[in-house]
């Protein structure tokens, strides 16, 4: 008998949010699904129960690359120093290694090490546009899996087939901090494409042995170095009950009463990715107006967000757009120094996860 207790729900959430669109109407109308977060009492994991994996497909057109920023990229030297004390002179494969940046990191820093993703479109000859499974018989002494475990339907059947692929190893893994989207009532960081969130304590349930752990990129994602060998199907205890925020969507309607209220003639939101995705679509259910979507990420402009249809802008045509003094709403604080920098501090930032207007 299945016993999960329900904790979270939203209706017709892109199923895709790092999916961009041509043109507005195929934006608007783009496959949606439902979300019913629960938490299941017998492994003590979360996940979303209305998730259905036979309609994603992440192919060429799904772009999540963040390491354009110079912010993002000092999290990734971070990560790089991690790597290095625990992974020196081994041979790695990054199991979703994306667009390939931060494996070639590790290459230049003397890596040996393999990637995997079907999403990838370079040519580095060390990437494989495929899966990571036993036919590819590629293997090394370490794994890479950075913002994938939040995207599988199975994480501990997923995790267990790394394992008998690779024969074990030591896994590098790093997801989104769920105790960090709670304690900021982050709304805008629950998503279908993530159909788990992760807490660390679920992480010492999983694994048997882990050798470090830690929070980083300002506590909003979790890491552990863990022996894959020492994994299990995870057992809930009497303190891994979730405690669920109370008013958690409280910032929903304070924003979107700001933003039919307010004298400013036009606002934004910076970050044309999941957070920006989720934070405009419920802006528009609350019939609160976003005019534009700004990012750095040159593919991404020009298109508009999966189901608001909003126009993704880069900086310096957004300034020509926005009137001084208009609201940017900054969907991650991490971003600020730099956001401020390249529009030269001439607008009202709103930082989304503090909740403060």
């Amino acid at each position: 008998m299945e016993n999960y207790q329900e904790i979270y729900k939203a209706e017709q959430l892109p199923i895709l949010q790092n999916r961009m669109f041509p043109t507005e109407t195929e934006a608007k109308n783009c496959t949606k699904g439902d979300i019913i977060l629960v938490q299941d009492l017998e492994t003590g994991l979360i996940f979303n129960r209305a998730f259905q994996p036979e309609l994603m497909d992440y192919d060429i057109d799904y772009q999540n690359e963040q390491a354009i920023s110079k912010i993002f990229q000092n999290h990734l030297n971070q990560v790089k120093e991690i790597i290095q004390q625990h992974f020196a002179g081994q041979s790695l494969i990054e199991v979703g290694c994306g667009k390939g940046y931060f494996l070639e990191v590790l290459q230049k820093s003397g890596f040996q090490i393999y990637g995997f993703d079907p999403t990838y479109e370079g040519s580095n000859p060390d990437i494989i546009k495929d899966f990571f499974t036993p036919d590819i018989r590629i293997q090394g002494d370490g794994i890479i899996l950075r913002h994938v475990l939040e995207h599988i339907h199975n994480p501990i059947e997923f995790c267990s087939k790394i394992r008998d692929t690779n024969g074990g190893g030591k896994i590098y893994i790093e997801v989104p901090c769920f105790d960090w989207i709670i304690k900021h009532r982050a709304w805008f960081d629950i998503f279908y494409e993530h159909v788990n969130y992760f807490r660390m304590s679920d992480f010492y349930r999983i694994f048997d042995t882990i050798y470090e752990s830690g929070y980083i990129f300002g506590e909003q994602y979790l890491y552990v170095v863990a022996d894959l060998n020492t994994l299990k199907i995870p057992v809930n205890g009497p303190d891994d009950r979730i405690e669920f925020p109370e008013y958690f969507l409280d910032t929903v309607n304070r924003y979107a009463n700001y933003l039919t209220s307010k004298p400013s003639p036009n606002s934004a939101v910076w970050g044309g990715a999941s957070k920006g995705v989720i934070f405009s679509l419920f802006m528009q259910r609350f019939r609160a107006k976003i005019d534009i979507v700004i990012d750095i990420n040159s593919v991404k402009h020009g298109k508009y967000l999966p189901a608001t249809g909003i126009q993704v802008y880069p900086p310096e045509k957004a300034i020509k757009h926005l009137a001084s003094g208009a609201d940017i709403f900054v969907m991650n604080s991490n971003y600020l120094p730099e956001i401020i920098e390249l529009t030269s501090n001439q607008y009202n930032y709103l930082t989304v996860e503090h909740g403060k207007i």
